[in-house]
């Protein structure tokens, strides 16, 4: 509603909205036509029928060739018939309906996923390192005519950050969305401590990775039970150890109900700053090897996004860490800063190296900080 009101689009919504509901309004009203004809007609009908019989057997009981007991069976009978036409003409109206609806849920149901486990997947051999290698990865979206992925090519060391940085659309959440196979690549490999996340099952994967989107997103219930959503077997050391690095116990515990406090569908009650905080909370529970933050601190401010970095380099010291971000104070201290244009690798290394090789990326540095902040 806020953004209707602002591009003052009322009218047209109102009108968009007429017109859908005439639609409807004109469906209804000949149903609704339809059984005021026949509903009256059918039960005419029906008592015209019972006085029929009643008329007739009247007479044939008067008359002793016919008994109370038949004359009513044959009453039972007829209505019984003329009943089932009834329910006949009512299936008339529902059965479009209901046709509709299974349409609509076999639609759903007969949607294949793309993204398949293998017959014989293969299981991550020892504890998961985090090492995490692209080699030549090329992607399309299904149906596209051009790659957004090009010959991307690098290795992500565990205990390490490495940073992604660049324009609006150079493909940086693509790529990190390689690496839980939310998609597939179309060309290359990713690969997981030397096995190609194809090879392995879903679950195995997913499971070592702590994966905080790009829009936090937070479930009905209270904000202990979103923590848990990553761990249900989680202690409440753990919960509060989270909350405490994703800077969330400020205004976690602010309120008299703590971690019982309740979440709205959407996390709709809570600020956007703080429904990241929570998002990266319930990613640290889970304790994975592997944590993916896709520009997952952009609603925070500077001084709250600088204390969470530092808890996170403490708490995620043995962790693969991988940050999308479009702030350079973000990723300045980053063990490798990829920066992609275009879907491809522009300029790779640290902040100091990048700043004196990488035109790209000196140009974002430079728009966002002065040369006495990047030095």
């Amino acid at each position: 509603m806020m953004v209707i009101r602002a591009f003052n689009m009322q009218d047209f919504e109102e009108a968009r909205f007429d017109e859908a509901n005439q639609d409807l309004t004109s469906v209804s009203l000949f149903i609704n036509r339809l059984m005021v004809i026949i509903m009256p007609l059918m039960m005419l009908i029906m008592n015209g029928l019972a006085v029929a019989i009643i008329w007739v057997g009247a007479h044939q009981v008067a008359e002793s060739s016919m008994q109370v007991g038949d004359m009513m069976a044959f009453i039972q009978y007829a209505m019984q018939i003329v009943m089932s036409f009834l329910m006949l003409t009512m299936l008339f109206i529902f059965l479009p309906r209901a046709s509709v609806s299974a349409d609509r849920v076999a639609d759903v149901l007969e949607t294949a996923p793309k993204i398949r486990d293998p017959e014989n997947p293969m299981t991550f051999s020892g504890p998961t390192r985090g090492l995490i290698e692209f080699r030549d990865v090329s992607f399309r979206y299904p149906g596209a005519l051009s790659d957004v992925l090009h010959d991307i090519t690098f290795t992500a060391q565990p205990g390490q950050t490495t940073a992604f940085i660049g324009s609006t659309g150079c493909g940086k959440s693509t790529l990190v969305n390689l690496i839980p196979r939310f998609y597939d690549v179309s060309e290359g490999a990713v690969c997981v401590d030397g096995r190609d996340v194809r090879q392995v099952s879903q679950h195995d994967l997913r499971d070592r990775i702590g994966y905080i989107p790009q829009t936090g997103t937070l479930f009905s219930g209270t904000i202990e039970s979103n923590l848990r959503y990553a761990d249900e077997d989680a202690s409440a050391e753990t919960l509060r150890e989270a909350a405490d690095i994703a800077q969330a116990s400020e205004f976690i515990f602010a309120k008299p109900e703590g971690l019982e406090a309740e979440i709205s569908q959407g996390g709709t009650n809570v600020s956007g700053g703080q429904k990241q905080r929570l998002s990266i909370a319930r990613a640290l529970v889970k304790q994975p090897p592997i944590y993916i933050f896709d520009d997952s601190f952009s609603a925070l401010d500077f001084r709250t996004d600088r204390a969470l970095r530092e808890a996170l380099k403490e708490k995620t010291g043995q962790s693969t860490v991988l940050i999308v971000t479009q702030r350079v104070p973000t990723i300045k201290n980053a063990d490798q800063i990829i920066v992609l244009e275009r879907g491809r690798i522009v300029g790779k290394g640290t902040h100091q190296q990048l700043m004196a090789s990488c035109e790209t990326y000196r140009e974002i540095a430079l728009s966002q900080l002065s040369l006495e902040e990047l030095a």
